[in-house]
């Protein structure tokens, strides 16, 4: 199978997981990237058993409303029963890391709100150790040599990454060369740098279940 079969693989799986717990009130948390689209186009097949969405981005905003899907801002909505988003790396605790489309924060806060945390990724994201995947850092572009000073301090090495803003104004490092083996540690020790947003560790509040594409079908994990 192909990447991408396997991603629209998982999608469709988080979709059969979802749907049955749905009803016309529902609000569906969504995330970014091209695994979450899939899920946005398979998710549209079923966009009369639900009330509608909450986008991690401007981009998903607008893939959803494409598929005629309400989109909802996320102050308006009292509760989320499920957030689905894709990631670019996750270990077997199901910390994540995520950011590669510079949506970090905006996941991080609808992922916080939602009950229930649905990971999809294929097979290659699964690692034994966090860190291969550089880790993306929003930060407030005064601060940027600042906080890129602070990071190699930490053991990384904080790269720019040009020509990118966030939905929220900002920019990215991306750090590379960190051996995350503590990383609910170190997603506190990087946000308590002064003008940092957040960082692309999701592991205070890790994924609930990985839903993983691999040739042999969609494997469903929960956290070790």
């Amino acid at each position: 199978m192909t990447q991408d079969q396997l991603k629209q693989a998982v999608a469709q799986a988080a979709v059969d997981f979802i749907l049955p717990k749905l009803d016309e009130k529902s609000v569906v948390g969504v995330g970014t990237g091209s695994t979450a689209n899939f899920f946005i186009d398979a998710l549209a097949q079923h966009k009369t058993a639900f009330d509608g969405a909450v986008a991690s981005s401007e981009a998903t905003a607008q893939r959803l409303k494409g598929h005629g899907i309400p989109v909802y801002e996320l102050n308006s909505v009292s509760e989320l029963e499920f957030y689905v988003d894709g990631a670019d790396e996750s270990d077997a605790h199901l910390n994540l890391i995520k950011g590669g489309g510079a949506a970090l924060t905006r996941e991080k806060i609808v992922a916080a709100v939602a009950k229930t945390f649905i990971c999809i990724a294929d097979a290659s994201k699964l690692v034994p150790v966090l860190g291969s995947f550089p880790l993306p850092v929003e930060v407030i572009p005064m601060a940027r040599s600042h906080v890129a000073r602070q990071l190699v301090k930490l053991g990384g090495d904080p790269v720019y990454r040009e020509g990118v803003v966030t939905d929220n104004g900002n920019v990215i490092l991306d750090v590379f060369n960190l051996q995350i083996t503590n990383p609910v540690e170190l997603e506190a020790q990087i946000n308590a740098i002064v003008g940092v947003v957040t960082n692309g560790l999701f592991a205070a509040r890790p994924a609930d279940l990985l839903l993983l594409g691999t040739a042999e079908g969609v494997k469903s994990l929960k956290a070790e």
